[in-house]
C-alpha cells in the first residue's frame, strides 16, 4: 500500500526535468506551489486538467502560486503536449516514477472496476516546504475550479 501524504507533512523535495530539458527543484521555488500528478500527456482527462490549470494560471500566479504538473512521460512528449494544447504551466517528467511513489501518487487504483497499478491523479498545495492540501483520486474535469474555490480564489 502506498503511503499518502497529509497536511502538515514535509513535502518530499525533488528535481525533475521539464519539457525543455531544464531541471526544476521544488525547494528552489518561492511562494506556494500546486503540485499535481496525472497519468499521461495527451489523453482526454489529462488534457482537460492541464488546460484548466493553464486557463487559471494568471489568477493562481497573482495569488503567489506556481503550478507543476508531473507525469511519467518523457520531456519530449511533454513538449509536444505543451505545444499542441498551448499549455502555460510547468510540466515535469518522472519516468522512473520515484517522485510519484514518494508522494503517494503511484500505486493500486481502480480503473473501470479492476484493481490496477498506475498513477493516482492527485493534487497538493505546498507552502514553506510543507503540505497544506493533499487530495488523492481527484477528477480531471472540474477539479481546478474546485481547488480554486477551496483556496478562496474564485472570481
Amino acid at each position: 500500500m502506498t503511503t499518502r501524504l497529509q497536511p502538515g507533512d514535509s513535502a518530499p523535495d525533488f528535481t525533475l526535468l521539464d519539457d525543455t530539458g531544464q531541471s526544476v527543484t521544488l525547494s528552489d521555488l518561492d511562494g506556494k506551489v500546486i503540485v499535481y500528478f496525472y497519468p499521461a500527456a495527451m489523453t482526454p482527462g489529462c488534457t482537460k486538467q492541464a488546460c484548466d490549470f493553464s486557463d487559471s494560471i494568471d489568477r493562481l500566479q497573482s495569488e503567489g502560486y506556481a503550478v507543476l504538473g508531473i507525469s511519467p512521460d518523457k520531456p519530449e512528449k511533454l513538449a509536444t503536449f505543451r505545444e499542441r494544447d498551448g499549455l502555460t504551466i510547468t510540466l515535469l517528467s518522472d519516468p522512473s516514477k520515484d517522485v510519484l511513489k514518494r508522494w503517494g501518487a503511484f500505486g493500486e487504483k481502480k480503473l473501470y472496476g479492476k484493481v490496477v497499478e498506475g498513477v493516482i491523479r492527485s493534487t497538493f498545495v505546498v507552502a514553506d516546504g510543507a503540505i497544506e492540501v493533499a487530495q488523492y483520486n481527484v477528477k480531471a474535469t472540474g477539479h481546478v475550479a474546485k481547488l480554486r474555490k477551496d483556496l478562496g480564489l474564485v472570481g
